[in-house]
């Protein structure tokens, strides 16, 4: 597989997993985190990152918004529950060696 292939699969695979994402309100980001490390807000600071990295200055929010598909501020209203005490304590248990 060539390399141009290879980066349009790449981004065809990130464009579904962020659709997903936006589809998937249930599943709230403490969830993501606990279970697998990262969460839409982690891509979107990666999306931050990449666009840095190519010279394009981007918002923290702005990035985030691509991933939420709306202000991250926005999406937190309508969708972020408060996590529950077994929720954060297993955020804790995961992370207290990532800081």
């Amino acid at each position: 597989m060539d390399q141009q292939t290879r980066m349009e699969i790449e981004a065809a695979a990130f464009r579904r997993l962020v659709e997903h994402l936006r589809k998937r309100t249930d599943v709230q980001n403490i969830d993501m985190m606990n279970l697998a490390g990262f969460c839409r807000n982690c891509l979107g600071d990666w999306f931050k990152e990449a666009a840095q990295e190519r010279g394009i200055a981007l918002s923290k929010d702005d990035a985030r918004a691509e991933i939420y598909g709306m202000p991250p501020a926005e999406w937190k209203a309508r969708y972020q529950i408060e996590a529950s005490v077994e929720q954060k304590a297993a955020f804790e248990k995961s992370h207290k060696n990532h800081s």
